[in-house]
């Protein structure tokens, strides 16, 4: 019957179609046969514009063949399942997704058109049937996946994944009493990715605001507690609207009649605190012009930051064993004690990670912390030693001492020391005879005391470091690509907790603070995830956005077709 159906005349097969729709019971048989034929039709031509998925007519197919009736329609008439998905295609953007990808427009013209009487044939139900189909085969497979390969936007994360069944989760999805909630049994596990969707709703609706973001302009200095400032009134607004500022603290800016917008009172500079600790910036309470222009950011470009990060965590698995996550941006470390990304007892800490020069940035990719070495050599890169050192050990005589750094032959620990007289400094240069420069171990180590190993083609690292002075600043891209952690012992303390042996506090201490180098080997790597997200919605509440160092939202933007990509 198949083959036979396969040449029929397209009117012919309309007809068969309708024949086998209308009558019951003894043509169920040929119905199904007629509505397969008819749908594998359709759906050898692409049935929707838009962005399309992997093998995508591939998956129509296999869906029709398991199940050759009309999944969307009964009778000539919508289901509750193809109405509901077809409102979810429209209010795509919930999920941070752009309705266009999934054709929602032409869908409810389509549907309107059906449900009106102004398109009968049984013929054109299949081919709306076979279009809720590929766009509910989009819709999963990027909620669940993302919208693209995570390779394109340059980050090295997992593998492809294939472990989601799309053909039988549209299936089901066509069967559900609640179409949204089997969506979203098909999104992230994660915990962070459901407040950042929800975070999402509450500044789309900030975005209806009008005028919610304009401030009058500074003066060329920034302003402090009790300075007049036009834009007083202004300002509460918003950072009342944001959560800033709790609604019930009423102006204190009648204090000051002479200043006909307002002052900074002290309840708006606490407010301004909390509005730059969220946006990592200095946290001074002052207006100036970081705080600024962080205050006058439209509030669609902080719900397209939103949409960004969501696709950056769809490219996620699931987590298997707890991971150790640094968030570039953010410049921050989340150690997980569980496989659960929101319970408690997850270590926290600031981190230093690579400058936003293209050869110095941290790149994005997972690995398996699996050992960690206290009072670690460090091994000088190369390309260090030769744009740095060699031009100080040539113009001060005893930069080596001064700097603990040895010229060594070889690549191990016990690699053989070579006196630092001039040849041997030309050779270094040359770097024909194998001589590397090293640093000793010590607390002048720019490794600090600990290192954390995960081995990686990009020579990336974990490790302290003896300049915390760093810390104390709020944008902390200083390294040359590894990552400075700000409290190299908890996080050993942390990693060692199931190790063999006895590694309490005071046996790290004293490993840190001994004199010989020691490397242990950890009893099961730890999965590390370096991942770049600009918007974090935490489980206190408050939503904190970071600035695009690296450039990554423009990029990823700019892939998945959004005007606005160059902002």
């Amino acid at each position: 019957m198949r083959h036979k159906l396969h040449g029929t005349p397209r009117r012919l097969l309309a007809w068969h179609l309708w024949l086998a729709l209308a009558i019951p019971g003894a043509h169920a048989a040929h119905a199904a046969t007629a509505w397969q034929a008819a749908a594998w039709q359709a759906a050898a031509r692409q049935p929707l514009p838009g962005r399309t998925v992997m093998h995508e007519q591939a998956l129509l197919r296999a869906l029709y063949a398991l199940h050759p009736l009309p999944l969307w329609s009964r009778d000539g008439h919508l289901s509750q399942q193809g109405g509901q998905l077809a409102d979810t295609l429209v209010a795509a953007g919930d999920y941070g997704l752009e309705p266009a990808d999934y054709a929602a427009d032409l869908i409810a013209a389509r549907r309107r058109l059906l449900q009106s009487g102004g398109e009968r044939a049984a013929a054109a139900w299949m081919r709306f049937d076979v279009m809720l189909s590929c766009a509910a085969i989009r819709l999963v497979t990027h909620l669940h996946y993302g919208r693209i390969d995570p390779r394109t936007a340059g980050f090295e994360l997992a593998g492809t994944r294939n472990d989601l069944d799309v053909v039988a989760t549209v299936a089901a999805l066509a069967a559900a009493a609640s179409v949204r909630a089997a969506l979203a049994a098909v999104e992230p596990p994660f915990y962070h990715y459901r407040l950042l969707e929800a975070a999402r709703a509450r500044y789309r609706a900030l975005q209806k605001i009008p005028g919610l973001t304009d401030l009058p302009a500074l003066p060329r200095r920034p302003l402090r507690t009790g300075e007049a400032y036009a834009g007083a009134a202004a300002l509460r607004r918003l950072l009342t609207a944001l959560g800033d500022l709790p609604a019930a603290i009423p102006s204190s800016s009648a204090a000051a009649p002479a200043a006909p917008g307002g002052i900074i009172d002290g309840d708006l500079a606490a407010a301004l605190q909390r509005f730059q600790a969220r946006h990592g910036l200095t946290v001074d309470g002052s207006l100036g012009p970081q705080t600024y222009a962080a205050l006058t950011t439209p509030i669609a470009q902080r719900v397209r930051q939103i949409d960004l990060t969501l696709e950056r965590w769809r490219w996620l698995p699931p987590f298997r064993r707890p991971p150790i996550i640094v968030n570039i941006p953010e410049f921050r470390l989340f150690a997980f004690p569980t496989t659960d990304d929101h319970v408690a007892g997850m270590l926290q800490m600031d981190v230093i990670v690579g400058q936003t020069y293209p050869r110095t940035r941290t790149p994005i990719f997972v690995g398996e912390l699996q050992y960690i070495v206290f009072r670690p050599y460090w091994n000088v890169p190369r390309s260090i030693t030769l744009r740095e050192m060699l031009p100080a050990i040539r113009a001060h005589a005893d930069y080596l001492r001064r700097n603990d750094l040895q010229i060594v032959r070889g690549q191990s620990d016990d690699a053989a020391v070579v006196a630092p007289s001039p040849a041997a400094i030309d050779e270094l240069a040359a770097g024909r005879l194998r001589l590397r420069l090293r640093q000793t171990p010590g607390e002048d180590n720019a490794l600090g005391l600990v290192k954390f190993i995960f081995p990686n083609v990009h020579d990336v690292y974990m490790h302290g470091t003896p300049a915390h002075h760093l810390f104390l600043q709020s944008r902390r891209a200083f390294s040359h690509g590894c990552i400075r952690v700000s409290d190299p012992e908890a996080l050993a303390q942390f990693v060692l907790r199931n190790a063999a042996g006895r590694w309490d506090d005071r046996q790290i201490f004293a490993a840190m603070h001994g004199r010989d180098s020691l490397r242990i080997r950890l009893p099961a790597p730890v999965p590390v995830m370096i991942l770049y997200g600009t918007v974090v919605a935490t489980q206190a509440g408050p939503v904190q956005f970071f600035d695009d160092i690296y450039g990554h939202d423009r990029k990823l933007a700019a892939l998945l077709g959004f005007a606005d990509a160059n902002r």
